[in-house]
């Protein structure tokens, strides 16, 4: 099987009539939970899907940890569970495995726990098993609780599409105590990913052309949400930080985690993707970005690039500056690249160009407006970490900045 015989929405939503323009699209899950202690509360969420046998995809050091908790809570109240581990990538090859595993197993939910891949593996899951699908995020890494598709790669780690699914997930649960006890660098990663969905929306409310990637018009809804997701990073984003590194709970990390995972995932679903996340898939062909970087991370560097496609020199400096405060990488020495590496930026500039959202930007694309972004980006990043400093960046990493 490969990603062209999978679901694709863009058939519903996109008008049969060239005469016709696309609807507008709005796409959410059925009830977002977020809260201390969310998880030993389960079984009490999952009254909502009405299920008492489910399977649970999670990772094998997962099962042990946070998969122990959910499992009790199952347990106590009479819903049997058939556990399956996570192999670490959300590849072809493991979604099949887990849905042969599972097929006549009578489970009537799945529930994802883990990271974006493992979520996205479940979903990727529940949809070939017409089952519903419930998340429990065990990090704020990413924006994939929410959505209706998965991120597809190669088991060896690189991005190789995208599938889409007619249903949205049926329940999202965040326990922040989770969040805030997990690496800080996880929630600074999401912050970066977060980012990106106000940016990328306004590329697509602005251009006529330009759709979702369900083949739909951006929501004015979805580009609020994205404005107030950017926000939100920017007032607390430091102080969030602050507050995993002392393993707390407070007002500013419940904001960062619904920012980083139902705002961006509302945000990017139904305001749409452009330049920003181009990028970032690009640099999963680069396998030493790939093993040592978080795709939040990468996301961060992609924002930095298309602001300076845009020619928004301004944003460039304040998004900029707001990353190198939390830590996320601003050049491509913090991504371990040089900007002299010309078989790097090759390979990231094609795939960008390959990225079908790519097209979202106005103006034509080429390969000489996509490395002029990067490398721009990459330039104005190391005038900023002079500014700034890169102390945070090198407490996540601990390392200094890497290649220059």
């Amino acid at each position: 099987m490969d990603v062209s015989d999978t679901y694709l929405p863009h058939a519903i939503f996109a008008p049969t009539d060239a005469s016709r323009t696309a609807p507008r699209v709005f796409i959410s899950p059925q009830r977002y939970v977020q809260g201390p202690h969310a998880l030993q509360e389960a079984s009490r969420y999952l009254s909502l899907v009405a299920t008492k046998r489910v399977a649970v995809l999670v990772s094998e050091r997962g099962r042990s940890a946070d998969g122990a908790v959910l499992l009790a809570s199952l347990e106590a109240a009479g819903i049997e569970a058939v556990v399956r581990i996570f192999g670490g990538e959300c590849s072809l090859e493991e979604i099949v495995e887990h849905e042969g595993a599972l097929l006549g197993a009578g489970v009537e939910a799945l529930i994802g726990l883990g990271g974006g891949k493992c979520i996205d593996t479940a979903k990727a899951v529940a949809h070939r098993l017409a089952v519903p699908v419930v998340i429990f995020p065990t990090l704020a890494s990413n924006d994939a609780p929410c959505s209706a598709l998965s991120v597809l790669y190669s088991p060896e780690g690189v991005s190789t599409g995208i599938e889409f699914y007619p249903q949205s997930p049926a329940l999202v649960v965040v326990d922040t105590a989770i969040v805030a006890a997990a690496s800080e660098r996880y929630l600074v990663a999401g912050m970066g990913d977060a980012m990106a969905t106000f940016y990328e929306a306004r590329v697509c409310l602005k251009n006529a052309e330009a759709t979702t990637c369900v083949g739909a018009r951006p929501t004015l809804a979805s580009y609020a949400i994205g404005e107030v997701c950017a926000q939100t990073l920017l007032a607390e984003g430091g102080a969030a930080a602050a507050a995993v590194r002392a393993s707390k709970i407070d007002d500013a990390l419940e904001k960062i985690v619904e920012a980083n995972t139902l705002l961006s995932g509302l945000g990017f679903e139904s305001g749409g993707l452009a330049v920003a996340h181009a990028v970032a898939q690009s640099y999963t062909a680069l396998g030493s970005v790939h093993a040592n970087y978080l795709h939040g991370e990468m996301v961060a560097m992609g924002t930095l690039a298309q602001l300076t496609m845009e020619g928004h020199k301004d944003e460039v400096a304040r998004v900029g500056e707001f990353f190198a405060r939390v830590g996320l990488p601003i050049h491509l020495g913090q991504l371990g690249l040089s900007p002299a590496d010309e078989d790097a930026l090759d390979t990231i500039v094609k795939g960008t160009l390959e990225v079908p959202y790519v097209s979202n930007m106005p103006g034509s694309m080429d390969a000489a407006r996509v490395r002029a972004s990067i490398l721009d980006a990459d330039g104005a990043g190391r005038s900023i970490a002079g500014r700034v400093g890169d102390e945070a960046y090198r407490r996540l990493h601990g390392t200094s900045e890497g290649p220059a």
